[in-house]
């Protein structure tokens, strides 16, 4: 068999059927890179500063490089399984390829998709709080499901066009942090704020304690690159632009991070920021250097944005990974006949996560798509390993097997950190999942013969040509 056709392939009885479109290869390196740091430079850095300091006080660059080197050890193992396997569903393919069992194979995606929908509410709520209050006072609830069906409208354009908006949203936010960067820094530079802070820890909390409670947050600050999986398909020679674009994209990000902590913690107290909703709007009024508030909330809000769009094309991306693998009904697999974007997956995302946006609130939300990425990026790590005696008929790049060995010790580390309320709530994840799995295989058992299989000639191009 050959590359193209096993790639796509699935375990006995989740062979690609009629009736799932194909993606096309649109995306370039700059698109890539801009679509991990953008989906990483998000809401994150501009809303949990505070709470990170609450933790660790001062010393917030710490959990932040803790978190960096979980996620560049993981970001190893997905450099290796994306350009060796570039096409849609990410985790759920590994592990499928991995383990020959179809429901860990689902249970995988449905966790990687339910962590961007998580992730989509908690970043709809966070648009329709403060912020927007700060520019335009709107009742929460409504504003965050029509900020919901806008992201669903541009997705459903699509990938290059939601790609394309999120190069320039890229671009505002990070100006956004830039400008952060520079107003601790005139302020540094006029004898202001308290360089000494950097390194003092929260009193009566122990310093490894709170780094390594702290670092739950920073991890999800830097959570993106593991989207961009699921544009594989779409993207042009994957097997040399995303490496490139992957660790661009997280060093690019580390260091505005680094830069963000220290210059948040000499401007302002960590108790002050700990107290802030909008910490990064503190570090800019302590400055004096006479910004607008409201001019950095439209900032802040463009971050959020697009932070939620990402997150929710890449649910959508999932699903129709999924659905090629029947792992999830055909439909799901549907694309827009023109615009060639998965349609029906797009529609159900958004849906769910207008729910979660009305039903649920930030914090816990945000905690648990962490908590879901860990247990997806355990099983990525260990489909790596077993996966590396699998030989394909391309170049793609190969990670030494420590790497995914530390990786899956980081991960575990970090879900010791992980509180109660986050389990439970994966572990409902876990049984909603669990019900669609068997719903799914009645359906599959119901199709008609006539569902044949696409042969390997007509289901992918050579990845070489494009």
């Amino acid at each position: 068999m050959s590359s193209a056709a096993s790639a796509s392939g699935a375990t006995a009885g989740a062979i690609p059927v009629k009736g799932i479109g194909h993606l096309k290869r649109v995306v370039t390196g700059p698109l890539l890179f801009a679509f991990i740091v953008g989906d990483t430079l998000g809401a994150g850095i501009y809303t949990l500063v505070g709470t990170m300091a609450a933790d660790v006080g001062g010393v917030i660059w710490l959990p932040l490089l803790i978190a960096l080197v979980a996620a560049l050890l993981t970001a190893g193992t997905y450099a290796e399984l994306i350009t060796k396997y570039p096409h849609a569903g990410g985790a759920a393919r590994y592990a499928e390829r991995a383990f020959k069992v179809p429901y860990v194979s689902f249970l995988v995606g449905f966790l990687m998709m339910a962590s961007g929908i998580t992730t989509a509410a908690a970043l709809a709520n966070a648009f329709a709080g403060d912020y927007l209050a700060a520019v335009l006072p709107l009742p929460a609830g409504p504003t965050a499901v029509v900020f919901i069906a806008i992201l669903m409208l541009i997705n459903l354009w699509g990938v290059r066009e939601s790609l394309t908006a999120n190069l320039v949203a890229s671009v505002i936010e990070v100006t956004g942090l830039v400008i952060v960067i520079f107003c601790a820094a005139v302020l540094l530079g006029a004898g202001g704020g308290d360089p000494a802070r950097v390194l003092e820890f929260t009193p009566n909390v122990g310093p490894l304690e709170g780094a390594f409670a702290a670092s739950i947050v920073a991890f999800f600050s830097f959570l993106g690159f593991e989207a961009a999986a699921n544009m594989a398909e779409e993207v042009r020679n994957p097997s040399k632009v995303y490496p490139r674009a992957l660790f661009a994209a997280l060093c690019t990000a580390a260091v505005v991070y680094l830069l963000i902590a220290l210059g948040a913690v000499i401007a302002v107290p960590p108790g002050d920021l700990a107290e802030s909703s909008g910490p990064l709007l503190d570090v800019v009024r302590a400055s004096g250097v006479g910004i607008p508030g409201w001019l950095f909330s439209l900032i802040a809000l463009v971050a959020i944005a697009n932070g939620a769009l990402l997150f929710m094309v890449m649910a959508s991306r999932v699903a129709y990974g999924l659905a090629e693998a029947r792992l999830l009904p055909t439909a799901f697999g549907r694309v827009l006949p023109n615009r060639r974007t998965p349609w029906v997956s797009i529609l159900v995302i958004g849906g769910a996560t207008m729910v979660l946006a009305v039903f649920g609130d930030v914090g816990t939300l945000a905690e648990t798509t962490v908590l879901l990425l860990l247990l997806v990026f355990i099983s990525a790590s260990v489909s790596v390993l077993v996966l590396k005696k699998d030989r394909v008929n391309h170049d793609h790049f190969n990670v030494p097997k420590v790497v995914p060995v530390l990786a899956i010790i980081a991960a575990v580390v970090l879900l010791t950190q992980q509180t109660g309320i986050a389990w439970l709530g994966s572990a409902g994840y876990v049984v909603v999942g669990t019900i669609l799995f068997f719903v799914a295989q009645f359906s599959r058992k119901q199709e008609p013969a006539s569902a044949a299989e696409i042969t390997p000639g007509d289901e992918r191009e050579d990845i070489s040509e494009r």
